[in-house]
């Protein structure tokens, strides 16, 4: 029998969530979608066939009870959107960032054990290529000692618009937004060291550049004169408890050159890059860089079809999610650590109750 998927909130990456339970054939069922906006719950639902939209959540959960739930909605209300899911019996997919900060977190992995649920965070990046190969060349010890990694996530005139800016219902900036991408993946690489202590710096110089006539992307949230309460640029110091340090930027609008989204992990044996996927290291007393044939890039589409297989696969019992809610709660633990680090201007410990 056919698993039955609601979908909250009805934005942009609800259609990559779609893409993915398409992708699944007859296996899941989308029965409704709900959006605040209740004209584009009702535009989303006729676009994909769906038989039943609602104006919240609440509403769509009383009704129905799906065995499947994907957390779509801004920032602000994944966690009582997701709380509300668990609470109805339903297993989540929610969006990243998991929350708006860690004791929001923390209450989300709650509901999740009282319901007996899977939570899973959506961590695309864990599902390419490149994050598989690179997890296997660390566990088979062709990097040695892993004790620095850098991730950046750095845009020149990237801001997306729309809610991104407005801290009320992002949380923050590119930290958040973008950061958490590349800070969740090289952690994940690195073999999911608990973080200790934190350093960050957050800068708001450039703002949300929306005079920039720009013929490249542009956001479906962007709008003519935007909210812009958040950080342009963040960066920081995360040190584990094995000892390794991780260094991680991230920008919406930044004066460099060329726009960058880059893993490097660094062990005693070898360095990594993702992008280009290469080892560095040393032979026969001289250095050597090594070209690692294949596909092991990553693919948006194609990954994010594999999210949601892997989400479907843990509720079956047929795979182990790859993206656990408490991988989430350690990550939210690091940015709000970041963000207090930024505002005091001191280095922050990482307390768990």
């Amino acid at each position: 029998m056919a698993l039955k998927v609601g979908i909250i909130g009805c934005g942009g990456i609800s259609n990559s969530h779609m893409s993915g339970y398409k992708a699944l054939g007859d296996a899941v069922e989308v029965v409704a979608c709900c959006d605040i906006n209740f004209e584009k719950a009702q535009e989303y639902a006729a676009r994909y066939g769906i038989p039943h939209c609602y104006p919240d959540c609440y509403s769509m959960l009383k009704e129905f009870q799906p065995d499947l739930v994907s957390v779509c909605t801004w920032n602000s209300a994944h966690a009582e959107c997701t709380i509300a899911a668990l609470n109805a019996g339903c297993n989540v997919l929610c969006e990243k960032p998991m929350a708006m900060n860690a004791k929001e977190a923390v209450a989300m992995k709650e509901a999740a054990d009282k319901n007996g649920k899977l939570l899973m965070l959506g961590f695309v990046r864990r599902h390419g290529n490149d994050a598989a190969a690179a997890r296997d060349f660390v566990e088979k010890g062709f990097l040695g000692d892993i004790y620095y990694a850098k991730a950046s996530y750095l845009r020149r005139c990237g801001f997306p618009g729309g809610w991104f800016g407005d801290k009320s219902r992002s949380g923050g900036g590119p930290l958040i937004d973008l950061g958490v991408h590349v800070i969740d993946l090289a952690r994940y690489i690195m073999g999911n060291p608990k973080p200790v202590t934190v350093f960050g710096a957050t800068f708001d110089k450039i703002g949300a550049r929306d005079h920039i006539k720009t013929t490249g992307w542009v956001s479906e949230t962007a709008v003519d004169k935007p909210i812009f309460t958040v950080e342009d640029l963040a960066t920081a110091m995360i040190r584990f408890d094995n000892g390794a340090v991780l260094h991680v930027e991230a920008s919406f609008n930044l004066n460099l050159k060329n726009p960058t989204g880059d893993i490097n992990i660094f062990g005693d044996k070898a360095g990594l890059s993702l992008d280009p996927f290469e080892l560095y290291t040393e032979c026969n007393d001289r250095i050597a860089d090594i070209v690692i044939h294949g596909d092991n890039g990553f693919d948006f589409h194609r990954d994010f079809d594999r999210e949601v297989k892997n989400f479907y696969e843990a509720v079956s019992g047929k795979a182990p999610c790859l993206a656990t809610a408490e991988d989430g709660v350690e990550l939210m633990r690091i940015l709000d650590a970041v963000y207090e680090s930024a505002a005091t201007g001191r280095s922050v410990d990482i307390v768990r109750e």
